[in-house]
């Protein structure tokens, strides 16, 4: 076999799709951050439903439709690229969404420095997005690994 004969390479990575394609699922959900932070989305209505259900959905159709070899783990990848944006977000935001009065620490520590509850609260923030959007991910994948299953016996291979 010489060079002619192999394969083209693949821009597939072991996900199943191309990393770019990932970036691309992961800030369908960015919108609602940044939406939900400028106080434009309220919780409880059918459009905020929306902008919370119809990107992790998305994610499990495409990645059944792509059929990858591995749903949960994309889409686990999927998850922790949103919860990055997700505390980018976040950050970015925060004093639009803390209308300026950001949160403070209580109890004993309501002592420490002004600079030290931003640290505390914007640290914890920060990690809590990004488990956040793992577990989205988390929890996306397993949807489209039942689905996946599902399809794959329906649809037997020849």
């Amino acid at each position: 076999m010489n060079s002619t004969d192999r394969p083209a390479p693949s821009r597939r990575t072991g996900l199943g799709l191309p990393f770019p394609a990932v970036v691309a699922l992961a800030l369908l959900a960015a919108p609602r951050v940044v939406l939900h932070d400028l106080g434009v989305l309220q919780e409880g209505t059918l459009v905020n439903a929306l902008f919370v259900f119809v990107p992790p959905l998305v994610w499990i159709a495409v990645v059944v439709w792509r059929r990858v070899p591995n749903p949960f783990l994309t889409l686990l990848v999927v998850g922790v690229v949103y919860g990055v944006f997700l505390m980018l977000g976040h950050q970015l935001l925060w004093t639009t969404a803390w209308d300026g009065d950001p949160p403070t620490l209580g109890g004993n520590l309501s002592d420490l420095p002004p600079v030290a509850h931003a640290v505390i609260t914007r640290g914890f923030a920060a990690v809590s997005s990004v488990v956040t959007g793992t577990l989205v991910g988390a929890v996306s994948g397993a949807a489209a690994w039942g689905v996946d299953r599902c399809v794959a016996r329906a649809v037997p291979t020849s």
